[in-house]
C-alpha cells in the first residue's frame, strides 16, 4: 500500500521526498496499534499477556502520541534540511 498512496500524493502534487518520509514514519505506528501490526505482538496476545481491549485501549493512546511528537519533530528537521 506503500507504493499506492505514494503515487496518489505525488498525482496530487506532493513534493516526492516529503510523501516518501511521512508515509515511512506513519506507517510505523501500526506497530502499536493492532495485535497483527508487529512481529512481536502475536506471542503477547496470544499468550494472554495483554488482553484485547488493553492492547487497542494503549495502541490508539500511544499512536496519538507518536503521530504528534514524530509529526512535530519531522517538520522542524524537514524545515531545517530544506525538504519541506
Amino acid at each position: 500500500m506503500y507504493t499506492a498512496f505514494l503515487a496518489v500524493a505525488q498525482a496530487c502534487g506532493a513534493p516526492g521526498m516529503l510523501a516518501a518520509l511521512a508515509l515511512g514514519q506513519v506507517s510505523n505506528l501500526m506497530g502499536c496499534l493492532t495485535t497483527y501490526g508487529i512481529g512481536s505482538a502475536p506471542p503477547y496476545f496470544g499468550s494472554g499477556y495483554v488482553n484485547q481491549a488493553d492492547w487497542l485501549k494503549l495502541g490508539f493512546i500511544l499512536s496519538v502520541y507518536y503521530l504528534a511528537v514524530w509529526t512535530g519533530s519531522a517538520l522542524t528537521v524537514w524545515k531545517a534540511i530544506g525538504i519541506w
